[in-house]
C-alpha cells in the first residue's frame, strides 16, 4: 500500500489533535476548578510517551511500514545509550544530542 503526500499530511494533523486533546480538553474542563495532583503526574508522560513512540518508529518501522528487527544494530545501540542518558540527566535535549552523536559515532565505526 503506498501513501500519498495527503495521507502523510491527514497523519501530521491527526498526530497534532492526539498530542494537543490530552492536554487542552483537561484545561477546559478544570479551568474553572483546581486540578488534583494525580492529573499533573499523569501529563507529565505524554511528551516522554510521543517522543518514545517517534523513535521506536524510526528503529522498527521500514520505510513500507512493516516490523523489522535486524539491520539497525547502530540505531538500537543508539537508543540504549539515549535510554541511559535520559535516565540520568532527565534532560530530553541532552538525550537528543547524544543521541544524534552516538549513532553518528556508531555507524562510522559499525
Amino acid at each position: 500500500m503506498e501513501y500519498s503526500t495527503l495521507d502523510h499530511l491527514l497523519l501530521i494533523i491527526l498526530g497534532f489533535f492526539v498530542a494537543f486533546a490530552p492536554r487542552y480538553i483537561p484545561l477546559l474542563f478544570f479551568s474553572t476548578r483546581e486540578i488534583p495532583e494525580w492529573f499533573n503526574g499523569w501529563m507529565k508522560y505524554v511528551p516522554i510517551s510521543l517522543f518514545t513512540a517517534l523513535v521506536v518508529k524510526g528503529i522498527f518501522i521500514s520505510k513500507t511500514y512493516t516490523f523489522i528487527t535486524t539491520g539497525n544494530l547502530v540505531l538500537i545501540i543508539g537508543a540504549i545509550v539515549v535510554i541511559l542518558i535520559a535516565y540520568f540527566t532527565r534532560s530530553m535535549a541532552m538525550s537528543v544530542i547524544v543521541g544524534l552523536i552516538s549513532v553518528m559515532l556508531l555507524s562510522l565505526v559499525i
